[in-house]
């Protein structure tokens, strides 16, 4: 929107508005005419006490000659007095605050002929100018040094840019040359280079403006100049814009690069006098402070644009309450980068917690990497910093320069930025969302159901490496489809938030508020989760809240201190994996971490967050020796803000999420996981409140019990029974995830011993086994069809095994199928997840026969209806095995049978159904004489 008029801005109330108090106000006979405001049409400037400009034919000698062209360059020397006597200073009551503003239009600086001075890109802009492709998913948008408009320019919500802080560059010998305009404006006549304002004083088209009623300002203090040009200053807005004082209104810029900077409003050009050091001022002899911009003129080109310095905060004293108190639960919508509307004007908000800098400065692309000119502001005692900066929009890559408290520099991404640029490239990039949710019917479903009580049955998977190559996009053509295909109820994938290095497999984050740059764009991926969920999958997401990577440009030691990690080295590094631990125990930091966990939830409607490493975080001696770990306020091990820190999380999370599940990777026996917070347990503490926890002393046992060989197994019979000693304690998942099948620990049919064949129904029968247990199953891709090697994040699950041309392809496709109907079977049996956390619901059959290596245990729906789950890890076929069964069942029939010959097994099948017999056994009343094919598990129904 161009020149609009800010109704809520500085024209409204008092000096804080923009208003000279009355004891400001010059005395009637040396008062100027008033500027006319932008809602009238003034006669003249002459009427206003500024004289009209000469003609254009004398303009320039009359300019040259009473008003001398500033030195050349931003960084010319100043007046030997340089800086002002006290005297001169402006009053603190005459330094009001002042507002930023949002998005802009031009086609971009480039566009404008200004080209980057060297040095002043960032590595990561230099390297992306010298080598396009290392972002080639993520549009930068700006047409920045060595880069293009992006394909989606024109799309809704995309704007180009104005350029600030632009640097010098030669002139080029070109007539008639039009300054550039920013966009959103009305584009009239007076807006245009060359061409006088109604009314007004004229304009030549090199962009001299006459600076007739222009007074000089007083002059900063040293200190203040040195710590605004240095980057350390805390109130920027008090120095720079417009702010009324005794016999007018002083205008006061930092342009860098600039020639000359012209402040234009309705009837008014006046061009500021330069201070050196790319500070340009004037004191104009105005009533109060007009709408105005500023033009200003670089070596080849001409900006006009918004000032910055001149509007109100963008955020309110509730917000900033929040984010003190640790409670913003929204905190996504305070902090970072937000195209917006403010007092009028396009373009966006930045903000940043920031509470031990001397100073921060805004850079990006649109400054070509110099933050000189972008200080932002302190918003009291907060530590949050602010800049509204107009004309910057969607697409826009930024950083933050830190002042750190030694004086030293740093820049920054954004922590809280919800969109970045493709790794390695490391700056972050201003999003605003355009996604149109389809997905109603299925969050009405998730809201009214309760986990606990349905089938739940999960495929884990990597994105980037289970189609390579395939974006957000492309994905959700072929991901849902396939999941559904198989029967899994849910998607687990691993962490997607934004990641430096690819081989961590996403579970060192350094944006924790943006889906990886590496597939899409955030709403790239919304449109993925969109589509799982119309397929009917819900989308669980691993989330890293026990450590961050030590990168410079990220979070550790964010502004110069340590602040989301804590102070005491000891106590910040984490010893396995050389990164550090986030401070639990500040309000600020749990904050950061539970509204990430709620806006993961919200903004991309995901079902479920699987958080990774608890233990972790709950144990003060993890991996750690003693001597490198300091007892808790009791004596003890546990981390009591990190327990703390978990409690609130799943508490926000549920009472904000009705039907999301989180689920804990917590390998010890914390007492309480899945307990509700406000239920002590023995130990002392309340329940962590998570809704599921991963069984890994199940998933331990049970694959090194399948790892001997049948002739051993059976001197270790308990690692498959002793599971059910704790099964109830906690609400488990049973994972086979890709921990598993990594790192030498080999694939899961690989891991069975024996030739192909034994190996393959070793896979399949322990797949049975695993449905049938209680407790929800994961498992990792490729496991589905019996990849033989580990995955690799490089090339992901080996697909060229279902190719029909390959000779054992049927032996992979026969498990896949397999595994599919497992899934049916499951989905369609109440009495395999209805009661997964009711001890009522399973009863053990056969537990001892340890010499034959044969399991038998039953399972309860809610209504009493019973499945028959008998498992064979022997490669012996067993005839007429005699197995308890309850007296109300007569008749049972085989409903799956992992050796069939469709799976790839011998066939060896219960093909009739079987009758009871009253012969006692296993201490039931009855019993029935089924085969047990080798190396196999069956499943019985009531026939």
């Amino acid at each position: 929107m161009r020149g609009a008029a800010a109704a809520s801005g500085p024209r409204e109330t008092g000096p804080a508005a923009g208003h000279p108090r009355p004891d400001q106000r010059p005395d009637p006979e040396d008062a100027p005419g008033r500027a006319p405001s932008p809602r009238e049409a003034p006669a003249s400037a002459e009427s206003a006490g500024i004289k009209p400009a000469p003609s254009r034919d004398s303009l320039d000698a009359a300019a040259t000659a009473a008003n001398p062209a500033p030195a050349a360059g931003p960084r010319a020397a100043t007046t030997p007095a340089g800086h002002p006597r006290p005297d001169q200073r402006p009053e603190p009551d005459n330094t009001p605050e002042r507002a930023p503003t949002p998005r802009q239009d031009p086609a971009s600086a480039e566009s404008a002929g200004i080209k980057p001075a060297p040095g002043r890109e960032t590595p990561d802009t230099a390297a992306t100018a010298a080598n396009p492709a290392r972002r080639p998913e993520t549009p930068v948008g700006s047409g920045g040094p060595g880069q293009e408009a992006p394909a989606d320019r024109a799309r809704p919500g995309r704007e180009a840019r104005v350029s600030y802080g632009s640097p010098p560059v030669p002139r080029a010998a070109r007539a008639g040359q039009k300054r550039q305009e920013e966009p959103g404006g009305t584009g009239e006549p007076s807006r245009v280079a060359g061409r006088p304002l109604a009314g007004g004083s004229g304009w030549n088209d090199d962009g001299v403006g006459a600076e007739h009623g222009v007074r000089p300002a007083p002059a900063l203090g040293d200190e203040e100049r040195r710590r605004l040009l240095s980057g350390a200053h805390h109130a920027p807005h008090d120095l720079l814009g417009a702010h009324p004082v005794r016999g007018g209104v002083l205008f006061r810029c930092l342009r860098p690069y600039a020639r000359s900077v012209t402040v234009a409003a309705a009837g008014l050009r006046a061009r500021l006098r330069a201070e050196g050091d790319g500070l340009f001022s004037g004191v104009l002899p105005l009533r109060e402070i007009p709408d105005y911009r500023l033009l200003v003129t670089y070596e080849d080109a001409e900006l006009e644009l918004h000032d910055p310095y001149r509007f109100l905060p963008t955020l309110g004293e509730l917000d900033l309450h929040l984010i003190g108190e640790g409670r913003h639960e929204e905190l996504w919508r305070a902090l970072g980068a937000h195209p917006m509307t403010h007092q009028g004007v396009s373009g966006t908000r930045f903000t940043v917690w920031a509470p031990n800098a001397l100073g921060v400065r805004l850079t990006g692309d649109f400054t070509y990497w110099d933050g000189t000119a972008l200080p932002m502001r302190s918003l009291g005692g907060s530590g949050v910093w602010e800049l509204f900066l107009p004309g910057v929009g969607e697409g826009a890559l930024y950083k933050f320069e830190i002042t750190r408290p030694d004086g030293g520099h740093s820049l920054r991404a954004d922590p809280m930025a919800r969109r970045t640029e493709c790794p390695p490239a490391t700056a972050s990039v201003v999003h605003a969302s355009h996604h149109r949710w389809g997905d109603e019917a299925w969050l009405a479903r998730r809201e009214g159901g309760r986990v606990h009580e349905l089938p739940f049955s999960v495929y884990e998977v990597h994105l980037p490496s289970w189609r390579p190559g395939l974006t957000y996009r492309q994905l959700a053509q072929q991901l849902p489809a396939y999941v559904k295909d198989l029967g899994f109820t849910h998607v687990e994938l691993m962490p997607v938030a934004e990641h430096p290095f690819g081989g961590s497999w996403g579970y060192q984050v350094t944006g924790f508020y943006a889906p990886t740059a590496r597939l899409g764009t955030p709403d790239d991926f919304k449109h993925l989760v969109d589509a799982l969920h119309q397929a009917g999958i819900g989308v669980l997401v691993d989330w890293v809240p026990a450590h961050f990577p030590k990168d410079a440009w990220a979070l550790a030691e964010f502004d110069g201190r340590p602040l989301y990690e804590p102070a005491d080295p000891l106590r910040a590094a984490h010893p396995d994996w050389g990164t550090l631990e986030f401070d639990y125990g500040r309000t600020e930091v749990r904050n950061f971490l539970v509204a990430n966990a709620v806006y993961w939830c919200e903004e991309f409607h995901i079902d479920g967050l699987r958080v990774d490493a608890v233990a972790s975080m709950l144990y003060l001696d993890y991996s750690r020796e003693p001597g490198q770990w300091t007892p808790n306020a009791h004596g003890g091990r546990e981390n009591l803000d990190a327990v703390a820190f978990l409690q609130e999380m799943n508490a926000t999370v549920y009472r904000r999420c009705p039907g999301v599940i989180t689920i804990a990777e917590e390998s010890t026996a914390w007492d309480g996981v899945t307990r509700a917070t406000h239920h002590v347990g023995p130990s002392g503490f309340g329940g962590l409140g998570f809704g599921l926890k991963w069984n890994m002393g199940w998933m331990h046992d049970s694959l090194a019990y399948l790892a001997h060989e049948p002739v051993h197994r059976a001197y270790h019979h308990h690692e498959m029974t002793f599971s059910m000693v704790y099964a109830y304690s906690e609400n488990y998942v049973l994972p086979i995830s890709h921990d598993e099948v990594v790192h030498g620990k080999r694939a899961l049919v690989s891991k069975m011993p024996g030739d192909w064949w034994q190996q393959r129904a070793d896979h399949r029968a322990y797949l049975g086994f695993m449905w049938a247990h209680p407790g929800k199953q994961l498992l990792f891709m490729g496991q589905e069809f019996a990849q033989g090697a580990e995955w690799s994040e490089a090339h992901g699950p080996d697909w060229w095994l279902l190719d029909p041309s390959y000779s054992a392809e049927p032996d992979h496709r026969g498990v896949r199928d397999l595994v599919r109907d497992l899934n049916q079977v499951y989905a369609a049996t109440p009495a395999l997840w209805q009661r997964d956390t009711d001890p009522e619901g399973f009863s053990w059959i056969e537990g001892d026969a340890r010499e034959d290596n044969v399991f038998a245990f039953l399972r309860f729906d809610a209504d009493g209806s019973p499945l028959l789950a008998i498992s064979n890890f022997s490669p012996v076929v067993r005839q007429d095995y005699r197995i308890g069964t309850p007296e109300a069942v007569p008749v049972w029939r085989e409903v799956l049978n992992t050796d069939d010959g469709r799976y790839g097994g011998g066939g060896v099948a219960n093909a009739e159904p079987l009758k009871a017999e009253p012969t006692g056994w296993h201490g039931r009343p009855a019993s029935i004489l089924p085969v047990l094919p080798p190396l196999a598990t069956i499943w019985l129904r009531p026939a």
